[in-house]
């Protein structure tokens, strides 16, 4: 039997605001994925040891700080100079268009902003597994 997708919600910074990380939970978790939320300001470091820790298939960060800019390539630097490779990370949040461009350029595979659909979310994943 196949394990269920296995993915890491994670809110980076000082961002203190959880709601739309929460409803991606739970829609997940709907969809019958594993999901490990890991809970309020954590750092790069802690997120992508979390998700080896888990053996996570999907990385999803979560940014309203305005400081994505900086920690989402952050976490695919630190996932880089560990050797991981075979975790796709999306994030999503208040991310101006003019920004995702260049999220996507540092190896983020998706951005979601507000008001996308949560089966979006469910889809990408789904067709991104490779598991």
């Amino acid at each position: 039997m196949e394990r269920p997708i296995r993915v890491v919600i994670a809110k980076l910074g000082l961002d203190g605001h959880d709601r739309g990380a929460k409803i991606i939970a739970r829609a997940l978790r709907d969809a019958g994925m594993e999901v490990i939320y890991t809970g309020l300001r954590q750092t790069p470091e802690n997120i992508v040891e979390i998700a080896i820790q888990e053996d996570a298939d999907f990385i999803g960060l979560s940014s309203l700080s305005g400081a994505h800019n900086h920690l989402f390539p952050k976490v695919m630097r630190i996932l880089g100079d560990r050797g991981v490779d075979d975790i796709t990370v999306f994030g999503g949040g208040v991310i101006p268009d003019a920004d995702i461009p260049a999220l996507i350029e540092s190896g983020i595979a998706a951005i979601f902003t507000p008001g996308t659909p949560t089966t979006d979310v469910i889809e990408f994943i789904e067709k991104n597994n490779r598991r």
